[in-house]
Formats: structure tokens, C-alpha cells, sequence
């Protein structure tokens, strides 16, 4: 479903990669957008995921205010967010957002934040969605929280792959 992927990455990177531990418990994992934000929710002992919700509006505030509330009632051992990328594997404006995102996150609930490789995880919400029968404006709804659950899966599929945010 998910192909491999590998990272353009920076030094910085590098050095952030080799230092991922592998964390245990519940994630909560968010394919972000300037619109929307898809969250999904995992156990890493299982390796099960599922969509949770969307999170709408711009108002940083208020998204922030609706993560906390996620994580009293979660209570994560991490936070996983999807990192986009250009399909050769260089950053774009949307990969700057993303990075920006986790490090709110991390700055505001001081958990770790890892980020994961989004690469073509609408894409193939997109084609869950559709063998289950939802299409067109149907799937904006819940495309995000699809995705966000991808998002999660690879992580458990490669986790070494993540970086540390």
C-alpha cells in the first residue's frame, strides 16, 4: 500500500535520525494542513491504528486548545506527524510548515515528536476511501484522519526511518 521512501536529508538530520529510540504505549499521529488537521490514534504494542478525528479552522489557538484535550484523553507516549515532501525527496513550503507544527508541539506538550514520511498518504486514503464506497466531497470529511492513520502505520512499519523533531 505504502511504498519506501528515502529522505534528502540535511547533516542535522542525519545526526537527529541516529539518535530515534523507539518509544512504546499510544500515539497520536496528525497529517498536518493549513486547513485541516487529520489525527489518528495507535498502540505500539499491537501496531493497530485508527482514525480519530479532523480538526478544522486556521486559529492556532484553537487547534492547539483541541490537541490538548486529545492528549488528556490519550495520554501519548509520542506525537507523530507526517513530514511532505516532493516526490524526490526535497522540502517544499508545506515540508517547512510541518516542521514548524512539530516543533510547537513539542515546545507546548513537551512530548516527543517524530516525524514520518507522508509521502503519497493522501494519495492512498484517498484509495481506501474509494473501495469503501466514499468518493468526491464525501471524502473530505475524513481523507485527513485516513491519512493520518497511514502516517502512523509507517512509522511502525520503519520506524528507524522517523526523525526526532
Amino acid at each position: 500500500m505504502r511504498e519506501s521512501s528515502v529522505f534528502v536529508l540535511s547533516m542535522q538530520d542525519v545526526t537527529t535520525a541516529s539518535k530515534v529510540k523507539l518509544v512504546t504505549g499510544t500515539l497520536l499521529a496528525f497529517d498536518f494542513g493549513t486547513k485541516r488537521i487529520g489525527v489518528a490514534v495507535g498502540n505500539t504494542i499491537a501496531h493497530t491504528t485508527r482514525p480519530l478525528v479532523t480538526l478544522h479552522g486556521e486559529q492556532n489557538e484553537s487547534r492547539f486548545a483541541a490537541i490538548e484535550t486529545l492528549l488528556k484523553e490519550w495520554q501519548p507516549a509520542a506525537l507523530i506527524v507526517g513530514l511532505p515532501c516532493n516526490d524526490d525527496g526535497t522540502p517544499h513550503e508545506m515540508t517547512r510548515l510541518c516542521r514548524r507544527f512539530a516543533n510547537r508541539l513539542k515546545g507546548r506538550f513537551n512530548l516527543p515528536v517524530i516525524l514520518v514520511d507522508e509521502r503519497y498518504t493522501s494519495a492512498s486514503a484517498s484509495t481506501q476511501l474509494n473501495e469503501m464506497g466514499v468518493r468526491g466531497i464525501k471524502q473530505k470529511t475524513m481523507i485527513d484522519q485516513i491519512a493520518a492513520q497511514h502516517i502512523l502505520q509507517a512509522y511502525f512499519d520503519e520506524p528507524t526511518m522517523a526523525l526526532f523533531a
